[in-house]
């Protein structure tokens, strides 16, 4: 079963750089100047782990990954969120090929991104914790060694949060690194807390589970290195910090994780996520563009969803629909701020607009949209990466239904053909 990243990286191309290289900052350096495709790195200071960024900085490395051809994406998401199935439990895993005597954090040649980071930054890590009612989490946050066996993590108020509180304040975490970009991609989906998001990557592609050597908690068996450990009720400051914006976040006490066991595969490779690359928007933003996706088909006819490049893959996005009755569009527009409210504009267009071609929704604005009466817009809670929105996160949200009027001739909004254009 392919559900490893190693095996994955067989498939596709990967640029190798075998100079030796710093974590500090010239690793970021060289993941920027190569965004959009995966990097190894073969010598990170020496250290016995490979470095590897990029992996999913492309909609065609992701839909390698999933087996589709680009345009399947969505729906095959979409479905995988559906129809989620229970991955299968087996004895043995490559991620416990070798078991660390002692736990020490600075092994790990975690990079330093820019010099205002308060330090190395884990930023691929899966988070899988369990709760008594709802079952296991699987979510993606960055952390960060404050000594050889703690971390600080940033925990927003989701899922993982609602489980801390629940246990009184201290929860037992295994967090994983190195993964499959199935298992990445479903721990980035939002999903009613019931929902285990390892089943969705076991339907996107097929994934086995095996028990951590000192917590009763389960994690992909393929996965490259595994921290086990627990959430305390002690705090830190955590950040400054990039978040997918290029924005800095800012500087909060957050929860400290002890690490009490560290495990990981032969020759390990240590994963990295470039904070606002390709990687980063396409990590953030295709999941959910698939719960847009299925959003949007409950009120009317969804062919495409697209978190835009320019909105950071999270603030901005365009929908596409089949438009059958007048009220389409606006029912699009807020089926779509509904299932990601993070989004403060959304566009929504024809099917003979090209929603991944800029310049053709900004056509479809311009001439098929009146912001009197085609434009909805609201005050509610926003996105906490959005730095125009206060720290209450209160934004105002439009969206512009920017599709052709069904009460006129439709001939009067098509593209005119020149010459011997089909």
């Amino acid at each position: 079963m392919e559900t490893g990243l190693r095996e994955f990286l067989d498939k596709i191309n990967v640029l190798r750089i075998r100079k030796k290289v710093d974590p500090y900052l010239e690793i970021a350096r060289i993941l920027n100047e190569n965004d959009g495709r995966a990097v190894m790195f073969d010598d990170v200071g020496g250290s016995e782990f490979r470095v590897v960024g990029g992996v999913c900085s492309s909609r065609e490395n992701l839909a390698e990954a999933l087996g589709v051809e680009e345009g399947g994406l969505l729906k095959k998401i979409g479905n995988a969120i559906k129809k989620p199935e229970e991955p299968d439990i087996v004895k043995k895993g490559a991620c416990q090929e070798v078991t660390e005597k002692n736990v020490d954090l600075s092994k790990l040649p975690i990079p330093t991104y820019t010099r205002r980071d308060m330090g190395p930054y884990i930023t691929s890590g899966v988070f899988i914790a369990s709760d008594p009612e709802y079952g296991v989490n699987a979510s993606i946050h960055r952390a960060s060694p404050i000594s050889r066996d703690r971390l600080v993590a940033r925990i927003c108020q989701r899922d993982l949060y609602r489980y801390i509180e629940r246990s009184g304040g201290e929860l037992d975490v295994a967090i994983c690194i190195g993964l499959h970009p199935s298992v990445l991609l479903s721990a980035a989906i939002s999903v009613d807390i019931s929902v285990n998001e390892l089943t969705i990557a076991n339907s996107l592609k097929g994934l086995e589970l095996i028990k951590c050597k000192t917590k009763d908690l389960y994690v992909p068996a393929n996965s490259e290195i595994v921290l086990e450990g627990k959430i305390t009720k002690e705090r830190h400051e955590e950040g400054p910090f990039p978040d997918v914006t290029r924005t800095y976040d800012i500087v909060r006490d957050e929860p400290i994780i002890e690490i009490n066991c560290i495990t990981h595969r032969r020759n390990p490779i240590y994963q990295a996520v470039l904070p606002g690359s390709r990687e980063h928007e396409l990590l953030m933003g295709v999941p959910r563009e698939s719960v847009i996706y299925n959003s949007v088909n409950k009120v009317c006819r969804c062919r495409d969803v697209l978190l835009t490049h320019g909105g950071c893959s999270w603030l901005h996005g365009v929908v596409q629909i089949e438009k059958k009755a007048p009220g389409d569009g606006k029912k699009a527009i807020k089926a779509a701020l509904k299932a990601h409210p993070s989004m403060k504009h959304v566009v929504i267009v024809d099917e003979d607009i090209d929603i991944h071609d800029p310049e053709d929704v900004e056509w479809a604005i311009a001439t098929r949209f009146q912001a009197g009466k085609d434009m909805i817009m609201k005050r509610e809670r926003g996105s906490s990466l959005d730095p125009s929105a206060g720290r209450d996160r209160i934004t105002y949200k439009m969206g512009l239904d920017a599709t052709i009027p069904l009460n006129k001739p439709r001939e009067k909004f098509e593209r005119v053909r020149l010459g011997d254009e089909e």
